[in-house]
């Protein structure tokens, strides 16, 4: 059977930096323009030219990728030729081979926002393709509102999208820009248009999520014919967000009828990437990533309850959907006051400790935990506290030295440039060899700036560690084994 081929395309540095409190600068841009691309999509927007100095740098020296790299800009205004429109003209002298047009489909916007004749609103999608296509590019036409104009006036919606086809855009992009259409809707439509006389293989499909249903309306339009989805990496958008790439693409990839449907740029290996590329647009943003993400987020294949874990051991397919790595996650089986001893074994066993059903110990860690949660703390997410506790029990846990006693003070106060500063000083007294030893530090660095109070834990304890002194890894084990008295508390 040949399959159909889907296409891609990414507009998370335009639709994306609608997100709020996103803004991209022109080096981030770039980092995730090639991730994108990386992945295997058809078309990265990479915003509009000249809406803002940002974009403007950006086109100024594009990025080269593999991806067709697309400019974002609108259809030209009343009152002016396409050939004398600066902002289209923007747009085009950015020379990418690809743009991308938006303009009104909704008659309500065409009278309200723009203030013109609905002929008049067809005039100018018709002429701005055309003089696009005269250039040589390729085009795509952003149908706006186009949902909510066709449940308004559907003969005037199709005729503003006719426009822009018969003018030679090669893709017709139905934009669900409110985000209020379900599923059994966008289908309808779809289908409609395509009766219409455009074919599916020129059709788009741009969802929001405002209904929690972007990536179902996505997947409807697929369905009805559609050949092109638009989204974002992580979901990023206006509002609520832009149907999620990050989950579309492995639900295109790896669930029927899609799977043996359609093909896609992306490969086993990109898939396999896939859970990397989300953290690292989150590590761009210096957000921390969605733990409960389909697919990718640290929480997809985690198994709390006993029954579960007991269930996965035998066979994972009984709980998990896919293989974690296809997508490039893992399995967790945490550990909390709800685990069994499956739960349990399996995690000893990620820690690469086989013991044996029935071992004394697994009852000895299970009460530990259950009687630390019930004192307020939590080892759900903190895996190397629970590691230590349990190589504690079992006696795998090396007894290096003792902390007999610390004490941490950080000091506020103003320096000679009568600026307050911070200064930590730390006190620990060990035991090493028999011996007591008492070590003093501040946490000063060369430049003079005060490193914090941990810093000065680490330092006084490395002073007098004896022959453990040049372990790298031993302030570690010991901030570590004292976090672990005091494991994630809850709030």
């Amino acid at each position: 059977m040949t399959k159909e081929r889907l296409s891609l395309f990414d507009t998370t540095l335009r639709d994306g930096q609608q997100t709020q409190g996103v803004q991209f600068s022109t080096p981030e841009k770039r980092l995730i323009a090639a991730a994108v691309d990386d992945l295997g999509v058809d078309y990265i927007e990479g915003g509009w030219p000249g809406a803002n100095p940002t974009d403007s740098e950006f086109f100024e020296q594009p990025p080269k990728t593999r991806a067709k790299f697309t400019a974002f800009g609108m259809t030209k205004r009343s009152g002016r030729s396409a050939e004398n429109d600066e902002v289209l003209a923007g747009v085009l002298n950015a020379g990418t081979d690809t743009v991308c047009l938006v303009g009104k489909s909704h008659q309500f916007h065409v009278k309200t926002a723009l203030g013109i004749s609905r002929q008049e609103n067809v005039d100018n999608i018709r002429a701005s393709f055309e003089h696009v296509i005269a250039r040589g590019r390729e085009a795509l036409f952003d149908a706006e509102h186009f949902f909510d104009g066709y449940r308004a006036n559907p003969e005037y919606a199709l005729e503003c999208l006719h426009a822009a086809y018969a003018a030679g855009a090669r893709w017709i992009v139905l934009c669900d820009t409110n985000g209020g259409t379900l599923p059994a809707e966008v289908a309808d439509v779809t289908k409609a248009v395509i009766a219409s006389g455009i074919p599916g293989d020129h059709l788009g499909i741009h969802t929001h999520d405002d209904t929690g249903n972007a990536v179902a309306n996505s997947l409807a339009a697929i369905d009805a014919g559609a050949r092109q989805i638009q989204g974002t990496l992580n979901g990023l958008g206006e509002r609520c967000g832009n149907a999620n790439l990050v989950t579309l693409i492995p639900t295109l990839l790896l669930k029927e009828p899609y799977k043996s449907q359609f093909e896609t740029g992306v490969s086993d290996d990109a898939l396999a990437r896939l859970t990397r590329t989300s953290r690292q647009l989150d590590d761009i943003l210096n957000r921390v990533p969605n733990r409960s993400a389909p697919y990718v987020g640290a929480s997809a294949f985690a198994h709390k309850a006993g029954l579960h874990a007991s269930a996965i051991l035998k066979d994972p397919a009984t709980y998990e959907h896919i293989e974690p790595g296809s997508v490039g996650n893992a399995r967790i089986v945490p550990m909390s006051n709800q685990a069994g001893q499956s739960n349990l074994r399996t995690r000893l066993l990620d820690m690469g400790l086989d013991v044996p059903k029935g071992d004394p110990a697994l009852g000895r860690i299970l009460e530990r935990i259950k009687t630390r949660e019930a004192e307020g703390y939590s080892y759900d997410t903190a895996q190397a506290s629970f590691e230590l506790l349990a190589r504690g029990e079992l006696g795998q846990l090396p007894n290096l030295f003792e902390v007999k006693r610390y004490k941490v003070t950080v000091e506020r106060r103003k320096n000679k440039y009568d600026r307050m500063i911070s200064l930590s000083e730390a006190v620990v007294v060990v035991k090493v060899d028999g011996e007591k030893k008492l070590s003093v530090s501040e946490s000063m660095d060369a430049a003079g700036s005060d490193r914090g109070p941990v810093n000065a834990l680490a330092k006084a304890l490395a002073k007098d560690l004896g022959p453990f002194r040049m372990s790298s890894m031993t302030c570690d084990w010991w901030i570590s084994r004292c976090a672990s008295q005091m494991a994630a508390p809850k709030l």
